[in-house]
């Protein structure tokens, strides 16, 4: 088979654009890159200047070039007997047919692949199937990319890899893969059907490295086998070892496998910190910047605690990507430098894991609701089990659509067979259940911890010390988690997994199985599912007239994106609630009456089956069922809870999106204050919690926590240790913050045109005095899109891209890589960008914070908190939105200093920090940069002389 991979630069994207650049580069049947034709072509209409831009192509280059009538004459050629690849292959394919026809070729009728097909069935878990990551990633040279010719070469040598890949998979998966495309008449089929005979003709296969089972190749072996770490050990490693030795040993070592390592004077302090709240069974508040160090200053205590007393310790992060780091950064690391085995195992959210047995299931019934992408997540999937060994949804790359298809094969509580289920023995949830029954620590999410407690302590192994990073999220986790929320979709998606239409569904499927089973009582099961049918679909129908009834209660909010979750806001209050509410209500009467129906019948019916039959394979069938029922039943005291609106304790509230409408309400229902539950739980219980974050005091005082997050009485019985670590950077010399203190002042989310002005020309002129390499965090969306056209206006002359959020299409990661990807850009972000986002070295030099970050007064739970103050005569202003937003200050000061090598600038626009009586708290919480204000004509040279003295002294350091 020869291939030809092609690729096109063009001069936009529309069907009237036209080639300005061929690539093609020839793959011969020996499997090596034999050819690469390149051409520049002289297009009719000129180049706009953001191609140019982007490909770095421009009108001097095409000027001589040849037109498309002799570069087609050297292609077609080369074109003969050859399947076409591409990445994103459709957008090349197009404009071939296009320009074949123009010149008067016949289209091209031969096999087209695309590679990103390809990279997504055979590396499920790469992070971006973009050309230019994946090349880097793979170690490919793509120096120039958006040149055809580079991305042809960097195209097809991604496409070799990728054969190699999938002549390493198991002769099983190639067959499932195989059997899985069968189906479609696509060309994808057929290459799969073309590698599998191919594959059979080489005889013997290597089994090696797989476990087979029932007709699937996993990486996974029984999990029974999983023993303690220490399980062959007679004596205790920590008998007669003082926490300082043991501390010493890990230290030698480190030196031994790090050559740069130097002992933190904060991470000792951290240590020694942690270790006393531990021996003494007290609860600990340390605050610990950037470069602290903070994960080895609590997985060290925490692993020498469990060890030596032989009890396990409980770590929990508010991210999973906290989660994932702390798995495949800092765990690897202890283990090679701690001088015993110890093991310590992730524990996530049930519905991260994948049930095989739902998988298998919906595999075999080709059970998909949008075949085409149905069928690429199942191949991902099924690639991806002989990948991995713990059936984490975080390890796969899926699309949007893939998201939905997870839903349906996530492992869940009330579909669970357990011991009686054929995969028992390979299942990834009770795999990580027993890991983390038999760790020394147990790492897990805030989350977890709550459904923990929701679960009567069924979910986690028991512990008695708890260390909780990222600490300052943990009263909003608790909110959610000990409240209510439920989404549109959470009851749709379990009616249409009951029933979508008769062929569709688990009642469907039943029916189909009762159907080919002789006997009366078949039948009359029979009739009974078919009376469940029509009720279902009413509650469907009626559950879409109350949300568009409720979405309709909701005005759009000002200053939030378009599509942002909570664009649309309306508090309900339970003394005063929205007119025609008894309407509403009486609809809910309608769906509470006719789930309680359907789920009595349906439990009724189930129970019958199982008493009667023996087993005909429908055991699975039965449980799903079941499970799904029970979830009905759950939310149908949700959603009365909810419409009840009758305690005063709750804060409830709705909320929406312009883009989806109703389909896009959620509705909560949140303790005002979960102080108390947090001290129940946690304080009282627990013999020491731990907690840690960057951002825990506000003022030089942890206050505001303890009141938070109910730690009062520990407090004031001595059982509360503090500790605010000094921080490891230099920050009088990596970072300045600069105030123009003369900038015109904000009423309200949108900034007026004078303000707006400035703004953008204060931005641009910074910009370009940094280079690009600035973030720009905003309040409120509407801001944002203000300024985003005009500074990208004034920019573009300079070079430097502005992208932003909202604007720009992509997920915060998606953006914030093409930001550090683009030697000069400037990122525009909101809410979500204000933490979390790690951008080290270079590519962030400036921050500018444009308001000090006020939460909205108008949300729901700030006015209900700032409600519940006021009655008590305290003042919700100082006592409640000022912390809130010098904690959020701290994390977007944060985003700018990540290592001790990284230097930079904040600039604050926002002259309150100056004139307000409340601005120095702002100023007094940072970790001591240094601060200058001056009139705003004096900002640009005073950044531009900072910046070039570090670079020299930098320079002079290396």
């Amino acid at each position: 088979m020869k291939y030809a991979v092609l690729d096109f630069e063009t001069t936009g994207n529309q069907s009237s654009d036209e080639i300005i650049q061929v690539g093609l580069a020839i793959i011969d049947d020996n499997l090596t890159v034999s050819q690469v034709y390149h051409s520049y072509i002289k297009p009719t209409i000129p180049i706009p200047p953001f191609i140019t831009g982007l490909t770095g192509i421009t009108e001097d280059d095409v000027k001589d070039a040849p037109d498309l009538d002799e570069v087609m004459m050297e292609m077609v050629p080369l074109l003969n007997d050859v399947v076409l690849v591409g990445h994103n292959v459709a957008f090349d394919f197009n404009y071939l047919q296009s320009a074949l026809d123009k010149t008067g070729y016949l289209p091209f009728t031969g096999r087209i692949l695309d590679t990103m097909d390809f990279l997504k069935i055979l590396y499920p878990s790469l992070g971006s199937y973009q050309l230019g990551l994946v090349s880097s990633e793979f170690g490919i040279e793509h120096d120039r990319p958006h040149q055809a010719d580079s991305d042809a070469l960097a195209t097809a040598y991604i496409f070799l890899k990728c054969l190699e890949e999938l002549n390493d998979l198991p002769l099983l998966t190639l067959q499932r893969l195989a059997d899985l495309f069968a189906g479609e008449d696509s060309d994808l089929g057929w290459f799969f059907d073309a590698a599998l005979q191919e594959r059979q003709l080489q005889g013997e296969q290597d089994t090696d490295g797989f476990t087979y089972y029932r007709q699937y190749a996993l990486q996974v072996e029984d999990w029974m086998d999983i023993m303690p770490a220490r399980e062959n050990m007679l004596d205790n490693p920590l008998d007669n070892v003082s926490f300082t030795e043991f501390k010493e040993q890990v230290s030698e070592h480190l030196r031994a496998k790090l050559p740069g390592y130097e002992e933190r004077e904060a991470q000792n302090m951290m240590l020694a910190e942690v270790m006393r709240a531990f021996d003494e069974d007290k609860h600990l508040l340390v605050e610990a910047g950037t470069g602290t160090g903070k994960s080895l200053g609590y997985l060290l205590p925490a692993i020498y605690h469990s060890v030596k007393h032989d009890e396990n310790v409980m770590v929990s992060t508010h991210t999973i990507n906290l989660q994932e780091q702390l798995r495949e950064r800092d765990i690897p690391l202890l283990t090679d430098v701690v001088p015993f085995p110890f093991r310590a195992a992730v524990f996530k959210g049930r519905q991260h894991y994948l049930c095989l047995r739902k998988f298998e299931h919906k595999i075999s019934r080709r059970d998909f609701v949008s075949p085409k992408e149905d069928v690429m997540t199942a191949a991902q999937m099924i690639v991806w089990l002989t990948q991995t060994e713990t059936g984490d949804d975080e390890e796969l790359n899926l699309s949007s659509r893939g998201g939905d298809f997870w839903e349906t094969v996530a492992s869940d509580s009330d579909s669970c067979l357990g011991r009686s289920c054929p995969w028992f023995r390979k299942c990834y949830y009770h795999r990580a259940k027993h890991e983390a029954g038999v760790a020394d620590v147990v790492i897990t999410n805030h989350s977890k911890l709550f459904t923990d407690i929701q679960a009567g302590h069924q979910l986690l192994p028991g512990y008695e010390r708890l260390v909780i990073d990222e600490a300052h999220h943990l009263e909003d986790v608790a909110g959610k988690h000990l409240g209510l929320h439920m989404k549109y979709f959470t009851v749709v998606h379990t009616l249409t997994r009951l029933f979508k239409d008769s062929k569709t569904g688990q009642l469907p499927n039943l029916r189909m199985l009762l159907q080919n089973t002789p006997g009366e009582k078949a039948a009359d099961w029979c009739s009974v599912i078919d009376g469940i049918y029509p009720a279902l679909l009413d509650v469907k129908e009626s559950w879409d007239k109350l949300s568009e009834m409720l979405f309709a209660l909701m005005p759009e909010r000002s200053d939030a994106a378009p599509g942002d979750p909570g664009q649309f806001v309306l508090r309900l209050l339970p003394h005063k609630k929205p007119k025609d509410w008894d309407t509403l209500s009486a609809l809910e009467n309608h769906i509470y009456v006719l789930l309680g129906d359907i789920v009595r019948k349906g439990e009724r019916m189930l129970n019958d089956i199982r008493d009667e039959q023996e087993d005909y394979g429908a055991d699975s069938l039965l449980t799903d069922i079941s499970g799904l029922l029970k979830d009905l039943a759950t939310e149908r005291e949700a959603i009365r809870s909810f419409m009840k609106l009758d305690d005063e304790d709750t804060v409830y509230w709705i909320e929406g999106n312009g883009n989806y409408r109703s389909r896009s309400l959620q509705i909560y229902a949140v303790p005002i204050d979960v102080s108390q539950q947090l001290k129940n739980y946690f304080f009282d219980k627990k013999k020491s919690v731990v907690m840690t974050s960057a951002t825990l005091s506000v003022d030089k005082s942890f206050q505001y926590m303890i009141e938070q997050l109910g730690l009062q009485e520990a407090a004031d019985s001595d059982r509360l240790l503090t500790s605010m670590l000094p921080s490891p950077f230099n920050y009088r010399n990596q970072a300045l913050l600069v105030i123009p203190r003369d900038f015109p002042s904000v009423k309200g989310s949108v900034g007026d045109e004078h303000f707006v002005k400035m703004l953008v020309q204060s931005l641009a002129e910074t910009a370009i005095a940094t280079r690009g390499r600035m973030l720009v965090l905003f309040t409120s969306y509407r801001m944002l899109r203000q300024v985003y056209d005009p500074l990208k206006e004034q920019l573009s002359s300079e070079g430097i891209t502005v992208i932003g959020q909202g604007m720009d299409s992509g997920s915060r990661t998606k953006l914030t890589r093409r930001f550090q990807g683009q030697e000069a850009s400037v990122l525009l972000g909101t809410s979500s960008f204000w933490e979390g986002v790690d951008i080290p070295g270079e590519a962030l030099t400036s921050l500018a914070i444009v308001r000090l970050p006020f939460q909205p007064p108008n949300h729901p739970l700030v006015e209900a908190k700032s409600e519940r103050l006021q009655k008590e005569k305290k003042n919700p202003f100082m006592k409640l939105s000022v912390p809130q937003a010098v904690i959020r200050f701290k994390q977007g000061f944060g985003r700018l200093v990540r290592s001790s090598q990284d230097r930079g600038i904040v600039v604050v626009y926002d002259t309150r920090i100056l004139e307000s009586y409340y601005g120095k708290y702002f100023l007094y919480s940072l970790p001591g940069p240094k601060m200058e204000h001056m009139p705003t004509e004096q900002m640009v040279p005073r950044i531009s002389e900072w910046l070039d003295v570090h670079e020299v002294q930098g320079a002079k350091e290396q």
